[in-house]
């Protein structure tokens, strides 16, 4: 499985499997946070078990789920909260979602440049969000 920093704290992924929890773990993750709404895809893992995963592997879960390109303020307030509780791997169906849950927290200490920067690093090209950034 391929995790992508953001942060020394924070990598974003695509969808992880329950078997990929303890590499997480291994990994040095204490949080996991998921931002798909169960049942978005046939054959997602749901919340309930990826829970029960990170649980098992000793992690914390967080399930903050976004769709339709929809952000709110709570969620991203979430996100920004959960995310500092320790070395977090975040996971969607891509990863761009929780890349974008991350920039829109304006994380702190980062420019706008910097952010997008991050991201591109990355795979995700969030350049559009830069007047949200820099605002």
């Amino acid at each position: 499985m391929t995790f992508k920093t953001l942060t020394d704290q924070l990598s974003v992924s695509a969808q992880i499997s329950p078997a990929a929890v303890a590499e997480a773990a291994k990994a040095g993750y204490s949080v996991i946070i998921a931002n798909r709404p169960d049942g978005e895809d046939p054959g997602q893992p749901d919340a309930a078990t990826m829970r029960a995963a990170a649980e098992a592997a000793g992690l914390s879960y967080v399930h903050i789920p976004v769709s339709g390109g929809q952000f709110p303020p709570d969620a991203v307030a979430a996100f920004k909260e959960a995310s500092a509780k320790g070395k977090t791997l975040a996971y969607c169906r891509t990863g761009t979602r929780c890349t974008v849950l991350w920039a829109m927290g304006k994380p702190e200490g980062l420019s706008a440049d910097e952010v997008i920067s991050r991201a591109a690093n990355a795979g995700y090209d969030i350049s559009g969000l830069r007047s949200h950034l820099e605002s």
